[in-house]
Parts: structure tokens; sequence; C-alpha cells
């Protein structure tokens, strides 16, 4: 039984149009071509609905990023407890790599790369998303048992691997052959191994 009132379900329902109609939207067409009013039309709902859930179009890429970190802390769930953390990581990138594609698609990612670039939401540098707190713990973990290099901070280190991460991903948008599961899988294996005692 739903604990939400008949008000709080329209709202959630109106929230997902929105969202569903943006981000169709911004799959097709570069981020800057796109107004509200646009996606108020494609969602059929009003400024006042808009407004109601989100600030500006660039907020819309907000609620992306808390989609993908769920995946991640999901994801994480399913590794074996066996595995080495130089493992963990790889997998983790791998499995993230395969959800973008799969899931956002390149010009959806495309426009993303261009929303950071053009506003003040630093969304692919913060901390205090999953995706780098779940690093940084394989990365403290590694250091604790040996596995990695105490010589760099975890910080360090964390940044390092989501940047490799970013630094695929920006190739995947300007690369129309590039395999982005095969060469972020090459980055960080690199990278990893770089990191070894």
């Amino acid at each position: 039984m739903s604990s939400l009132t008949p008000r709080q379900i329209k709202a959630k329902q109106t929230k997902s149009k929105i969202l569903e109609s943006a981000f169709d939207l911004f799959s097709k067409k570069a981020f800057e071509n796109i107004t509200v009013d646009e996606i108020i039309k494609r969602s059929g709902t009003s400024k006042g609905a808009f407004y109601t859930h989100f600030k500006s179009k660039y907020e819309i890429f907000l609620e992306k990023f808390k989609e993908i970190d769920g995946f991640y802390e999901e994801f994480i769930h399913s590794l074996s407890e066996e595995l080495s953390y130089s493992e963990k990581l790889l997998r983790l990138s791998e499995a993230q790599m395969i959800y973008i594609k799969n899931n956002w698609g390149k010009e959806l990612f495309r426009n993303l790369y261009m929303n950071a670039l053009s506003s003040n939401h630093n969304y692919f540098l913060d901390e205090n998303r999953s995706l780098y707190k779940i690093i940084n713990k394989f990365v403290i973990k590694g250091q604790e048992i040996g596995e990695f290099k105490k010589g760099l901070l975890a910080d360090e280190i964390t940044m390092l691997i989501t940047r490799c991460m970013r630094g695929a991903l920006y190739d995947w948008c300007i690369c129309d052959d590039l395999d982005l599961v095969m060469e972020t899988k090459k980055f960080i294996r690199t990278l990893i191994e770089g990191l070894k005692e």
C-alpha cells in the first residue's frame, strides 16, 4: 500500500513526464538549443509544474546523476568479497561504461559535458557523489592490505581513476569509432597496475 497521497502521486508522475521528455530532447538535440518551453510542450505539463520540480533545465541533469549513483550503489553489492580491490575497480568502471552507453547514449552524454562546461554545476567533480565515495573506499582498503602503494593519498588516487573515466567518456563523445568499454578497461587497468606495490 502506497503511503503517498493522490496529490503526491500526481506530482511524481508530472516530474517523471518532465524528465522523460527532457532526456528525450537532450538525446536528440544540442542542450543549448532546447528551451524550458519546449520541454513543457513535449511533456504536456505547465511552466508552474516545471518550476515546482526544477529551477532550470540544468537541474534536470542532476536527476540523471542521482540515477547513476543509485546504479553504482546497487552494483557494488553484486561484487564478491573475494575479489581484489583492483578487480572491483575494474568491474565498477566496466559496469559504469556499459550502463552509460546502454542507458544514456552518446548524444545525451555529449549534452551532459556541454552542460558541465557552460554552467556552474560541477557534478562531474563532486566528491560527495557515490562514485567517488565507492572508489575512494576501494582505494583505502587496497592500501590498508598492501595491494596499492601508500605513496599517494587515497584522495589523489581516486581523482586519477575518475579522471581516467571522464577521459574515456570524453573521447567516446568526440570519436565515432571508439569502443567505450574496451578503452576504459585499458585506461583503468594500466593505472591500477602502476598503483600496485
